[in-house]
């Protein structure tokens, strides 16, 4: 249910059970995970049909990161678990995809390490954050989210066509860049507000 709008200032907030559709949607996301690594560990990674439903299974997986969240803020659904499972959720996720492509010896370790730093990264920063205000998702954190998923599926997905190989490596080395270029954009917001807030008088 949507929040009153004309809620007085200093109202106590509305008690939000954590039994909801988007935390419901999270669980999802985080029984995807096992069960990409499950797909991707079949005939050693060499089973088509399998490779198939991981890229599917990942996409469908990521697409509910969009709709908890838009459905969270749309009605007023946001929880403590949610904060804090919903970027644990999008991580295991992205990091089995791409653990399982290095050890299958498909993806170059530094492009996961790469990546992996830098989504656990900017995790703790908004959890470090988090007291002082919440930093939106800018433009190039969207494309970078949108990019990743589609190099990430494409990596997945048991494609025979030699020109495939080619594309998904320039569409992941956009992944790489905009994930590094948008991490270093999120610290220095991070930092700003930080400094701002204590600067206030704002707790350290």
């Amino acid at each position: 249910m949507k929040p009153d709008a004309r809620e007085p200032v200093g109202a106590e907030p509305m008690t939000v059970r954590v039994a909801n559709l988007p935390n419901a949607l999270t669980a999802v996301r985080i029984l995807c995970v096992p069960l990409i690594a499950w797909l991707l560990w079949i005939d050693s990674g060499t089973n088509g049909f399998a490779r198939d439903a991981a890229a599917l299974v990942f996409v469908l997986a990521s697409l509910t990161d969009v709709a908890d969240g838009a459905i969270a803020r749309r009605y007023g659904l946001i929880t403590t678990f949610g904060k804090v499972a919903d970027p644990i959720a999008d991580k295991a996720l992205t990091g089995v995809a791409l653990v399982g492509l290095s050890l299958l010896g498909e993806l170059a370790w530094w492009v996961t390490a790469v990546i992996l730093v830098r989504e656990v990264g900017v995790t703790l920063l908004r959890f470090w954050v988090i007291r002082h205000g919440v930093i939106p998702a800018s433009r190039g954190g969207k494309a970078k989210t949108l990019v990743q998923t589609v190099a990430i599926a494409m990596y997945l997905a048991d494609v025979p066509w030699q020109w495939w190989d080619s594309l998904r490596g320039v569409v992941m080395g956009v992944a790489v860049v905009l994930t590094v270029a948008t991490g270093v954009d999120y610290a220095v917001r991070a930092w700003g507000l930080r400094r701002r807030a204590l600067a206030h008088g704002g707790a350290g």
